[in-house]
């Protein structure tokens, strides 16, 4: 029963943000069994982004800065930006802007949901320190996603040049904010919530910014607005 009410707990985080993120489009739902699949990914990818880690950490050392930025925030972004580009960026289905959003936040809670049971069943927490890991460690992966996957939507809706900008941001700016963050709580042994709470505070401003500029871009806005004239 103690195991049952920790992976309830470890999972109930990553769903309510993603229903809250797939809600948040207003103009051309995507297909749920998509965003389901594209869940499962961030379930399955877990794996592999964890025999890159322990390669990369014998290799590489486990240097703070390296650990942070290259081996936990590199190898994860790098991940979640690999599969979203191969399998969603051509799609049909990803025909408005924030529909990027709406796939790279479902991988990054898949990947953010076994991270949380793994973590919650092996130290067997609290429900109170779960609730403490969904304020963080999930919020702060669903935000990355809300990044990259807002400027995944740039890219495909860009001119050529610009195409190429928005690719390279999409997968650069969630790396180094996300490095920034496992470098703050891996580094910081004291008082690391007064810096952790503002970067959270300004990560939720900007992804919010995010979500409402990706659906004003949407092509459908101007179509569902005559269709209510």
């Amino acid at each position: 029963m103690l195991f049952f009410s920790i992976g309830i707990a470890a999972v109930a985080p990553g769903i309510a943000l993603l229903t809250y993120f797939y809600l948040k489009d207003k103009y051309e739902s995507e297909p749920l069994h998509m965003v389901v699949k594209m869940f499962i990914l961030g379930f399955l990818i877990v794996l592999p982004v964890m025999i890159i880690q322990r390669g990369l950490t014998i290799w590489l050392g486990d240097g703070p800065l390296v650990t942070a930025f290259a081996i936990s925030a590199g190898v994860e972004e790098a991940m979640k930006w690999f599969v979203l580009f191969h399998l969603i960026y051509n799609h049909t289905e990803f025909d408005e802007p924030y529909d990027g959003i709406v796939y790279a936040t479902a991988i990054s809670l898949g990947f953010a949901t076994v991270e949380n049971v793994i973590f919650g069943l092996a130290h067997q927490v609290s429900v109170g320190t779960l609730v403490i890991r969904a304020l963080l460690p999930v919020s702060g992966h669903a935000m990355f996603g809300v990044m990259m996957g807002y400027y995944l939507g740039r890219a495909k809706f860009s001119s050529k040049w610009n195409t190429r900008k928005y690719l390279i941001l999409s997968l650069l700016l969630p790396l180094f904010w996300h490095g920034i963050y496992d470098w703050i709580l891996g580094n910081i042994t004291q008082y690391w919530i007064w810096y952790i709470i503002p970067l959270m505070a300004f990560l939720w401003y900007g992804g919010i910014g995010k979500i409402y500029r990706a659906n004003n871009r949407s092509p459908f806005r101007l179509t569902r607005a005559s269709g209510q004239d």
